[in-house]
């Protein structure tokens, strides 16, 4: 079980604005960017680190960073986790997919072989089971096939506080290399500068992972 501690709403300065979204029937909050990642698809090639494995590292962390995507709604409280794991979609070859839950606390290129591990025992039992602590996850998947500027994602009613991340298929745009990144949260927990704060961060993290990847032995060689 994930450690997380209560939130007291009594001094919780969105008590107001938690109470509010809380009650709608469509609670999230959602935004498409186009995120740069010209360094990063540079040294992840040069390198040979694996394109969505490395990116998912970037992305679980720059959500860690922000303490109100760790936050989740359990029953009439907010609790705040320590730190959040990933559950992402992993294709099979008769075009379904099944969940894989990864943290991301390694060194990238010690995440990376721990990735392709939990990856392949997934895939062998191929599950759609998010598992006891699910509350706990970020749900992340990609279109790799698709460079789109919006995203509607499908939400359980009643509704959830899990964040959900997704991209799509990177493209080029004088001579930048940009990637559709989505973020959908419950509007009770974040807000536009919590949201804006993971893309900052996500900038962040991804130059922080070239530096590792450059400064680590080639992958994969």
């Amino acid at each position: 079980m994930m450690k997380y501690t209560a939130i007291d709403l009594e001094s919780y300065p969105r008590k107001k604005h938690f109470a509010y979204f809380k009650g709608l029937a469509y609670p999230y909050v959602g935004v498409t960017v186009n995120v740069e990642i010209t360094d990063w698809l540079r040294v992840v090639r040069a390198q040979g680190y694996p394109f969505f494995l490395s990116f998912l590292y970037a992305a679980t962390r720059a959500a860690n960073s922000v303490p109100q995507f760790r936050q989740r709604i359990s029953e009439d409280r907010i609790i705040e986790y320590e730190a959040c794991s990933s559950s992402y979609t992993v294709a099979l070859p008769d075009e379904t997919y099944c969940y894989c839950e990864v943290a991301c606390e390694l060194p990238i290129g010690e995440f990376i072989a721990y990735a392709k591990d939990r990856q392949e025992q997934a895939a062998a039992a191929a599950s759609v089971d998010d598992g006891a602590d699910a509350q706990s996850l970020f749900f992340v998947s990609s279109l790799p096939w698709l460079t789109y500027t919006n995203l509607l994602q499908p939400v359980p009613v009643p509704a959830d506080s899990n964040p959900r991340i997704s991209w799509g298929k990177y493209f080029e745009d004088s001579h930048r290399v940009l990637m559709p990144v989505t973020v959908l949260c419950h509007h009770a927990l974040v807000d536009g500068i919590h949201i804006h704060r993971f893309y900052e961060n996500l900038q962040a993290q991804l130059a922080d992972a070239c530096k590792e990847m450059e400064q680590g032995e080639p992958h994969g060689r």
